[in-house]
């Protein structure tokens, strides 16, 4: 097969449908990544608008713009889609684009989870647009401290948008967290050991494992409160056993990383642009991995940062000040390696350069007032002024935007196959650059003139008025910068100026591919020998055009690829993605249907919409496999790996390890949540205790063992050849009497609204049960695709999944069980 034939036929085997259609179908990373990209911008768009017309409102005093309760929604509204809408959603769009083509593969882990998370975050911040179109939007603060949107103070909709919303948002980042977990540690180029990644794939790393760490808390705050104020449940109440604090510290726990998780991929794509530019290798590659891994630790430190004046003890305020001091020091080691690139290398100024140049300047302002507010007796002073929120944008602009514009005309050639015509992007830099200078360094001042954060007015005798006026002046002037960047964008798409490859002359794989990328991205997948194979071999674009690296040859309909060893990347595994479906698009809605069911107070509807969830589920996962052996794959140079059928750890047994990740540390932050109410909430202990329950005592843990060992079991005689059936029923067994022991704990509990106490009890039990269904669900399931015979003493991949999850429902059990029963047996 030559060149051009290999390019038809795996064009017709990736490519999405034809027409309106294959959007809403396509689950190739290439479209998602695009469709992720332009939303985000979207957006951008949107938040950039709402912070216009808030510094229209606070150009003058007593500004009649805007009234309290509208300016509420536009402050708010402007803070969660720049944090919720558009930061996140942006580095994972930018990832799920650029990964495969980086790791020389040709696509992410799990294709249609890529597109159901894309599909989430579509419908969720949708469900926030039109709320701000009908003047119903959230009103309490992109942060929304209780008790100010508890029910007595915010009886409205507004907060539950938020709350619901954003839960429904965050499930696209948990998905896509997973997706880069499992993709960047398996699905790379054969020879690409971990010492050889890109440095933007370590970067992604570390923000996916991030992800599954910082963002449970905030879930798990989200629900609470969702439950506080549809069901009384008094987790914020006072007065009731609760504490309005426990609210910010799973906030802040999200929120503190958030900040790093932002921040990261954005560096990143520095550490990959910024040595292109300057004509070298990065300075330090393993330090700046490194100081990846650092801060992202630290950042899970410094959560306190925002509570200095809450009355946090002394020791904790030392603690909390030191950490966030410390953070400088790996952010430091970054800085110094880039500038250190930049002194070994030729450094040419082009335009992604100059937006690392904003960068450069802007950050460094940021980090410096930020180390200023890690200072105790400083924060007292300025927290919840203007100051702070100065200090937050040249932080998140600084560190995000302008890496992001960087990223922007970096990559475009690869996107549209075309370079720039018209040169507005010198002009549009310079807008942007002065324009948030003239906006935000100023509110450092009137910030410590004492202007309050998020008030909507203020009087011409407060002294503050020029200061205001020269602020809202530059944010116009940001605005046109920014609208400039888009106009060359749409431009680029639109004007047929075509770009020679690789326009940089950049050494990643990324760049090996045709301009635009194939939906295939690589004719044969790559052996990599080094961390810029480009550069060591410039033939390498024609001879996988030609077919001479691995999966050269196209079998009939099949999207191949292949699975690798994480530490070494020699081959593992040979994979066949599923094709082109509607499933993710279906799937999204009806998860859909039951957020917006709890939103409108339509309860019944809610279990319906889990049920369907699970129906579609079953058939998405039906649909894969085979009933026939696969034997080994051949997958070129000589080499034959077998199939992620008949492996004991399969793909989906690492998606299920990081799923688990993430639903530990939601776990982890219930538990906290308990010990938090009951040593800081007054009105501790509670009034009576749970009574002891031989029947929950005895049940729950027999059955949590019986279905822990019963699996093992089932997995051991399925690869002697023998019969799974009957320790999968047992295991099943044990999973519905772990279900029933927990029914029964329920209905014994003490009342979820009369205490705290109660409605921790409630929830504990109630996720005990979720996870008991949910694995009795897989073990049904099993037993069926055993009965249809999609598993065999070979196909074993299957089995090998529901152990693990079985295994968390026992520890879950254990710690549920004694977090109920200990602290009334031992007052």
């Amino acid at each position: 097969m030559n060149a051009l034939a290999r390019h038809r036929r795996l064009t017709a085997i990736w490519s999405s449908r034809p027409g309106w259609k294959g959007w809403f179908s396509t689950v190739n990373h290439s479209d998602v990544g695009l469709m992720f990209l332009a939303t985000a911008f979207f957006y951008f768009l949107v938040g950039g608008i709402l912070a216009m017309l808030i510094r229209a409102q606070l150009a003058t005093p007593h500004s009649a713009f805007a009234g309290p309760e509208i300016y509420s929604q536009f402050f708010t509204m402007h803070g969660t889609i720049m944090m919720f809408l558009f930061a996140i959603p942006v580095i994972e769009g930018l990832a799920i684009y650029l990964l495969p083509k980086m790791l020389g593969t040709r696509d992410l882990a799990y294709p249609r989870l890529t597109a159901y998370g894309y599909w989430c975050y579509f419908f969720g911040g949708g469900m926030l647009i039109i709320s701000l179109l009908f003047g119903i939007a959230p009103d309490g603060g992109w942060f929304m401290y209780p008790p100010l949107t508890g029910k007595i103070h915010s009886p409205g909709i507004n907060t539950d948008f938020w709350l619901i919303g954003i839960t429904f948002v965050e499930i696209s980042a948990i998905c896509a967290a997973v997706e880069f977990t499992v993709s960047v540690l398996k699905y790379r180029a054969p020879g690409m050991s971990l010492d050889r990644m890109p440095i933007f794939a370590w970067y992604i790393l570390v923000t996916a494992l991030m992800i599954l760490c910082g963002f449970p808390p905030l879930i798990l705050g989200s629900i609470l409160l969702e439950l506080e104020r549809a069901f009384g449940m008094p987790f914020f109440q006072v007065g009731l056993g609760g504490d309005s604090l426990l609210w910010q510290h799973l906030f802040w726990l999200f929120g503190h990383p958030e900040v790093y998780i932002i921040f990261l991929p954005a560096a990143g794509a520095i550490s990959t642009i910024l040595p292109v530019m300057a004509s070298t290798t990065l300075l330090g590659y393993r330090w700046v991995v490194a100081a990846a891994v650092a801060l992202a630790i630290l950042s899970f430190g410094l959560w306190v940062h925002h509570m200095f004046t809450t009355g946090i003890p002394h020791m904790g305020l030392a603690f909390f000040s030191a950490a966030s001091t410390l953070v400088a020091i790996p952010t430091a080691v970054q800085v110094f390696a880039w500038i250190g690139t930049l002194w070994k290398g030729s450094p040419r100024l082009r335009l992604p350069m100059l937006h690392i140049l904003g960068f450069f300047f802007t950050f460094v302002i940021g980090g410096l007032t930020g180390v200023m507010v890690a200072v105790v007796p400083f924060d007292w002073q300025v927290h919840d002024t203007a100051f702070v929120t100065a200090h937050l944008h040249y932080v998140l602009f600084g560190g995000f935007v302008f890496p992001i514009l960087a990223a922007v005309y970096y990559w475009l050639p690869l996107v549209t196959g075309r370079k720039r015509y018209f040169r507005l992007g010198e002009v549009a830099f310079a807008l942007i650059f002065l324009g948030f200078q003239i906006t935000f360094l100023p509110m450092h001042w009137v910030g410590l003139m004492g202007q309050r954060r998020r008030i909507s007015t203020y009087g011409a005798e407060d002294g503050w008025t020029a200061i205001n006026l020269i602020s809202s002046v530059g944010g116009f002037v940001l605005a046109f910068g920014l609208a400039m960047v888009l106009l060359e964008v749409m431009l680029n798409v639109i004007v047929r100026h075509r770009s020679e490859r690789n326009p940089w002359l950049a050494g990643t794989l990324e760049w090996a591919t045709l301009m635009p990328a194939p939906a295939y991205n690589f004719a044969s997948l790559p052996h990599v020998d080094s961390r810029d194979p480009l550069w060591d071999d410039p033939d390498l674009p024609v001879r996988l055009a030609r077919g001479e690296g691995y999966l050269g040859d196209p079998v009939g309909d099949r999207r191949e690829t292949i699975v690798v060893d994480v530490a070494t990347g020699a081959p593992e595994q040979h994979v066949i993605y599923p094709a082109n479906t509607f499933l993710p698009i279906v799937m999204a809605a009806t998860t859909g249907g039951f957020f917006l069911s709890v939103l409108v107070k339509l309860y019944w509807v809610a279990p319906v919409a889990v049920l369907g969830v699970a129906v579609l589920a079953c058939i998405w996962v039906w649909r894969l496999g085979s009933r026939e052996d696969p034997g080994d794959q051949s997958i070129g140079r000589g080499i034959q790996v077998p199939n992620i059928t008949a492996v004991d750890r399969p793909p989906g047994w690492w998606g299920s390890a990081f799923l688990l990740v993430a639903n530990a540390i939601f776990f982890g932050s219930l538990l906290f949540g308990y010990a938090f109410l009951w040593t800081v909430a007054p009105d501790w202990p509670p009034p009576a205790f749970v009574a002891p329950s031989i029947f929950v005592l005895t049940a729950a843990p027999v059955g949590a063992v019986i279905a822990i060992v019963a699996c093992a079991l089932a997995v051991r005689n399925n690869r002697a050849g023998k019969q799974p059936v009957v320790g999968l029923l047992l295991a099943l067994g044990g999973t519905l009497g772990v279900a029933a022991a927990f029914g029964v704990f329920l209905i014994h509990a003490p009342s979820p609204t009369a205490h705290a106490y109660g409605a921790t009890l409630w929830v504990f039990g109630v996720y005990v049960v979720l996870h008991a269904l949910l694995a009795a669900l897989m073990l049904v399931f099993l037993l069926c695709r055993h009965r249809a015979g999609y598993i065999s003493a070979v196909r074993r991949a299957e089995l090998a999944i529901a152990p693990i999850w079985i295994g968390y429902l026992g520890v879950v059990t254990l710690l549920v069980t004694v977090a109920a029963y200990l602290p009334g047996l031992v007052t």
